[in-house]
């Protein structure tokens, strides 16, 4: 039992999910796969052998007129056309077959039933036949208006013949429109078409039951010549709709049976939901089945083989230079359903809106509530069974006196103040989602996460992450770095790597206690502005580095990093003087030392040292022992 819920479960979810879709759904009014008891079980490729079965369905249908020519030859299947029947060939024979044919499917309409139903007149060139018959196998050819020239073997004058199929024209229509596009715009491809100019490629997503190509061009040569069609990643058994979308639209092929993969021919359809004209033209023998969905188009056919339905609500003129034929052979694919879900607005009577008198009834319960209010201004112990219908156990509170003080708490003036509480404790529930003060806290730890990013700086400057700390300060003395080139380039040797080397060779732990000596930089921003007044007089564009370096007093923190990086961090390094003595150690703290390192003999040794690395830092040494004379 279990077992077979889980089948019809699953069964259900599977058919749910295609009507989601909106897929496995045949063309309108059952058009495609072949009718009767007589059907083959299989179809072989055109061939004279005997005749295969025998198919009652729609091989062809024309919205409007059906018109022979040039050499066309004949057309299997059974075949409607609204609107007249014209056939005035000019090349080949003289006779053009319906129904039944001498090389094809095999699989014609059965004996003595309609081969071609026309709505409007039949007309044949004089000296030229239409045969409905071929050994054996005969038909009839039925009409509604006149006939002039000769049917064999059977003709029939019926008024209303084509009745019965006029309804095809609109369902043809919106179908070939539903196909190519749903309300949003193209239908979504699963795959895609691409003209190579000697082939037009067709390739699938390998795993969609229903394989849709969208195509805006023609499928022809570079120079409008025969092209190949191929269609490759197809999984065995998917329909492939393509949708060749566009004003006029031209195939010209010269691949014909050897289509793959095989068997697609019968899961195949060419849709055209706009053109106006569409050809059909090549050396081969087309595969799959054709829907021109435009009313009042014209379709020309001039290739040697059509080989599947052929329906279109516009004309069909059929020629060529030599024996053209159109083939009967079904199409049995699973297309969307386009079919309008009008059932489903027949749930809308359901809005039985009866129930609302259910709620009528508690509106009257309010009421009687109400006039227990009015019988509690009388006495509260009767306001107290009245609460008992809504909290039960609330009210037996309330009988005792110490309870109707908490209702005075709301204001006395009467208990039906408290039937109105409940329903204010149900927005207090509401403020229970008040919760969003939770969201509050959320972005204050935001901003303490900030703050740690703050510290994560005085961990740059340990060993490991000395490489990135230098990249924050290279932005620093690139501010400063095009204020000295100005007076002197000497902020060009900054950038010389040697001194960035020496960051990895000292050990920076002993900066990291000094970042924390700028914690308390406060103290040293005093001295700050001292130097800062002399450094002007000596030369101005110095104390334009130091002016950006001051203005951000965080800039302390920054020469945590700089240290690494002895660069323009000299400057700000002034700000603080006090870890001086950690510089002495190495000559790339120089920017540390401030204007008291140069009072400092042993540094003066160090400077002196430096100097021999760079010209620049000598000058800056003699500009600050100039500022230590002053």
């Amino acid at each position: 039992m279990v077992g077979a819920a889980a089948l019809g479960a699953v069964a259900a979810v599977l058919l749910g999910l295609f009507a989601a879709f909106g897929f496995a759904a045949p063309l309108p009014g059952g058009l495609g796969p072949c009718l009767g008891s007589q059907c083959p079980s299989s179809y072989a490729d055109p061939n004279n052998g005997p005749v295969a079965g025998r198919d009652e369905n729609l091989n062809i249908f024309v919205g409007g007129d059906f018109r022979v020519g040039g050499s066309a030859a004949e057309a299997e299947g059974k075949i409607v056309t609204l609107g007249g029947f014209e056939m005035n060939k000019t090349g080949g024979s003289s006779v053009y077959n319906v129904g039944v044919v001498g090389v094809g499917s095999r699989v014609p309409p059965p004996n003595g039933s309609d081969f071609l139903t026309v709505g409007g007149d039949v007309t044949i060139a004089p000296g030229q036949r239409l045969l409905a018959e071929e050994g054996s196998t005969h038909g009839v050819v039925a009409y509604e208006g006149r006939l002039t020239g000769t049917v064999i073997p059977q003709s029939d004058q019926r008024p209303g013949a084509a009745d019965p199929y006029r309804a095809l024209v609109p369902d043809l229509t919106a179908a070939s429109q539903c196909y190519a596009r749903t309300g949003d715009g193209p239908r979504p491809a699963t795959g895609t078409a691409v003209n190579q100019g000697y082939s037009t490629v067709f390739t699938g997503d390998g795993t969609s039951a229903l394989q849709v190509f969208n195509v805006d061009f023609d499928l022809v040569g570079r120079n409008g010549g025969a092209q190949g069609i191929t269609f490759q990643n197809i999984p065995a058994g998917a329909t492939v709709l393509v949708n060749l979308v566009g004003d006029a639209r031209t195939v010209n092929t010269y691949i014909g049976h050897d289509l793959q993969p095989p068997g697609i021919r019968e899961r195949l359809l060419w849709n055209f939901p706009d053109a106006n004209t569409v050809e059909f033209k090549g050396g081969a023998q087309f595969q799959g089945s054709v829907l021109v969905g435009r009313q009042g188009s014209t379709t020309t056919v001039s290739v040697p083989g059509m080989n599947g339905r052929f329906f279109t609500v516009g004309s069909l003129v059929h020629t060529s230079t030599s024996g053209a034929e159109l083939h009967n052979y079904p199409f049995n694919g699973d297309l969307p359903d386009c079919r309008a879900p009008s059932p489903s607005p027949t749930p809308t009577p359901t809005p039985t809106p009866t129930p609302t008198p259910t709620p009528t009834d508690p509106s009257p319960s309010p009421t009687d509530p109400s006039p227990s209010p009015t019988e509690p201004s009388p006495s509260p112990t009767d306001p107290s069974p009245s609460p008992t219908d809504e909290p039960s156990p609330s009210p037996t509170d309330e009988p005792s006196p110490t309870d109707e003080p908490s209702p005075t708490d709301e204001p006395s003036p009467s208990p039906t103040d408290p039937s109105p509480s409940p329903t204010e404790p149900s927005p207090s529930p509401t403020d229970e989602p008040s919760p969003s003060p939770t969201d509050e806290p959320s972005p204050t730890p935001t901003e303490p996460s900030p703050t740690p990013t703050e510290p994560t700086p005085t961990p740059t400057p340990t060993e490991p992450s000395p490489s990135p700390t230098p990249t924050e300060p290279r932005p620093t003395p690139t501010e400063p770095r095009p204020t000295p080139t100005d007076p002197t380039p000497t902020q060009t040797p900054t950038p010389t790597p040697t001194e960035p080397t020496r960051p990895p060779s000292p050990t920076p732990p002993e900066p990291t206690p000094e970042p924390t000596g700028p914690t308390a930089p406060p103290s040293p921003t005093a001295p700050t502005p001292e130097p800062t007044a002399p450094t002007p007089e000596p030369t101005e564009p110095t104390p334009e580095p130091t002016e950006p370096t001051p203005e951000p007093s965080p800039t302390t923190p920054t020469p945590t990093p700089t240290p690494t990086p002895t660069p323009t961090p000299t400057d700000s390094s002034s700000v603080g003087p006090v870890p001086s003595p950690g510089p002495t150690d190495d000559g790339d703290q120089l920017a540390h030392s401030g204007s008291s390192t140069f009072q400092d003999p042993l540094f003066i040794g160090a400077a002196a040292a430096a100097v021999v690395s760079g010209a620049v830092l000598v000058l800056i040494i003699r500009t600050r022992r100039r500022r230590s004379g002053s």
